[in-house]
């Protein structure tokens, strides 16, 4: 049986990876591990497309489609430009809940200057939750395109904002009155507006005008489950320092009360890279001069299978997570 949240590695390169239709002549990049989107050559241009379900979200589901969406395009240096979205809405949903969540997803839109171009809505049997699915679409100058496999050993890897963002969003919002009992109102309200960082569209295009050669933004699985897919791509290990993995006193709070990993939690909202050492400090004084908080939490390896924390002085693996720990709590 298949565990929730993202199919794991070994089954996708088993059931999915072989099984991708025809070769289009023009794709330069496709679907591959930790590879969350594709780049068709459109000439001096490169066309960037990306697709991604939200399903674990109650509150703020259309925001959280537009952002997903547009962070897997920006990864690429490209700027998104055109949504396409799918809803399936539970039964028993009303005309309220199809108008809120599609105002969520204009606004959204609107404020990144993404057209949207198509999309489906339906009432589907069997769900509990509206579930949206959103492809987004992206352009960036053939010369500028960047590839989530690009990751070179000695590369400094960057983490701008904080790990476990958008689960600690979604969690403050699902459990708030549990939360509130725990540690108060303002903390609960703090943690869901964690939600207004979510995009990395501004991170990515910062970071590529200097010159990066890999960014993945963490979802599913968190920063270790994103550190993981960026070391599949490019065939690598890596090292990263516990003590520079930054992450938020709420979010730290909230796992502490759930017993969950923060490393191991969806991160839309933080944006992970790979950057020559040489241009690292000029990428995170950069990130900074925009307000964007940026550390340098470790490097890739040349060796695979070294995929390491250090904590206290020690070295240990950081396990792959199975699923991601927003599942245990919503």
């Amino acid at each position: 049986m298949l565990p929730p949240g993202k199919i794991p590695p070994e089954k996708l390169k088993k059931f999915v990876f072989n099984h991708l239709g025809a070769r289009g002549e023009r794709v330069i990049i496709s679907s591959g591990p930790g590879v969350d989107a594709a780049a068709i050559d459109f000439g001096s241009s490169v066309l960037v497309a990306s697709t991604d379900p939200i399903t674990g979200a109650g509150e703020g589901i259309g925001f959280y489609a537009v952002h997903v969406n547009a962070n897997d395009v920006a990864t690429f240096g490209a700027r998104p430009k055109w949504f396409l979205v799918s809803l399936l809405l539970p039964e028993g949903a009303d005309e309220g809940l199809l108008e809120e969540i599609m105002r969520e997803i204009h606004g959204s839109a609107e404020r990144l200057g993404v057209a949207i171009v198509g999309g489906h809505t339906e009432v589907t049997p069997g769900l509990k939750k509206p579930i949206v699915v959103g492809t987004m679409l992206g352009e960036v100058e053939k010369g500028k395109l960047v590839t989530s496999n690009g990751a070179k050993a000695g590369d400094s890897i960057i983490l701008t904002k904080w790990a476990g963002l958008e689960g600690t969003s979604i969690i403050a919002s699902e459990r708030g009155e549990e939360l509130e009992k725990a540690f108060g109102w303002a903390f609960v309200e703090r943690a869901a507006s964690f939600i207004g960082m979510i995009s990395v569209v501004e991170d990515a295009l910062t970071a590529n005008e200097i010159g990066v050669h890999a960014m993945h933004d963490p979802t599913e699985g968190g920063v270790a489950n994103g550190l993981h897919e960026m070391a599949d791509a490019a065939g690598l290990g890596f090292r990263v320092y516990g003590e520079r993995i930054p992450i938020r006193e709420e979010t730290i709070k909230i796992c502490e009360f759930y017993n969950l990993n923060p490393l191991a939690l969806i991160s839309s909202g933080a944006l992970l890279m790979a950057t020559p050492q040489e241009k690292a400090g000029e990428v995170v004084k950069a990130l900074e001069k925009k307000g964007i908080n940026a550390s340098v939490i470790g490097e890739f390896v040349k060796e695979p299978g070294v995929r390491v924390i250090v904590e206290n002085g020690e070295e240990r693996p950081l396990e792959r997570p199975e699923s991601d720990e927003l599942w245990k709590v919503v």
